[in-house]
């Protein structure tokens, strides 16, 4: 009768451990997939601000080429494209494509000057960039908060000049043609802001 008894005991005990083992595994499982979630969102909202700062600025690059013509440096569009480029897109042109794209763009340069369009120059030169930038500026640099700040520092920069060439804040935003180009530069600062503020978080 006594072995029945310490056998129901040390069964219940054992019972109310594994019982607690689980109950700590469920909690670590819900804090994993809480994490996780909350990581991917963040992750998902820098890649898709990602997205929206290069389209803003190859906007402002079509805006440039096109009759609104402005008054900014638009060469700066160029890095700031460099680096705040999808990861996607960014591989795809630093890879074999680039490099057709690249020599093509060259040898058309170079023996064809007069078939070579104006307004391909900055594409050309964004392309050349991406496939012969050494690995330091391409991957650690880019992937880092210095291209961040880089961005950060060249939407600012154009930002202030376009204000200037439009003649003050108020005109930046009432000319018909300094709205669409302020609502681009604007965009330009969604990413690097979001991007540096996770960094520091």
């Amino acid at each position: 009768m006594r072995k029945t008894y310490l056998r129901m005991k040390t069964g219940s005990v054992a019972n109310d451990l594994i019982n607690a083992d689980f109950k700590d595994l469920a909690a670590a499982a819900k804090k994993l997939a809480t994490h996780a979630v909350h990581l991917g969102s963040l992750g998902f909202g820098t890649t898709f601000l990602e997205w929206v700062a290069s389209f803003a600025a190859i906007y402002l690059l079509v805006l440039d080429r096109t009759n609104w013509k402005t008054n900014i440096l638009t060469g700066l569009l160029i890095p700031y494209i460099f680096f705040s480029l999808p990861s996607l897109i960014f591989s795809i042109f630093r890879g074999e494509i680039g490099s057709w794209i690249a020599f093509v763009a060259v040898i058309l340069r170079l023996f064809f000057p007069k078939r070579f369009p104006e307004w391909a120059e900055l594409p050309a030169a964004l392309i050349l960039l991406m496939v012969v930038a050494p690995s330091l500026i391409a991957t650690t640099v880019k992937d880092d908060w210095i291209g961040v700040a880089i961005c950060l520092v060249i939407a600012a920069y154009l930002l202030q000049e376009h204000i200037r060439a439009s003649g003050g804040f108020r005109n930046a935003f009432t000319q018909p043609h300094g709205v669409s180009n302020t609502v681009g530069i604007i965009c330009l600062f969604v990413y690097p802001v979001w991007a540096l503020v996770l960094d520091i978080l």
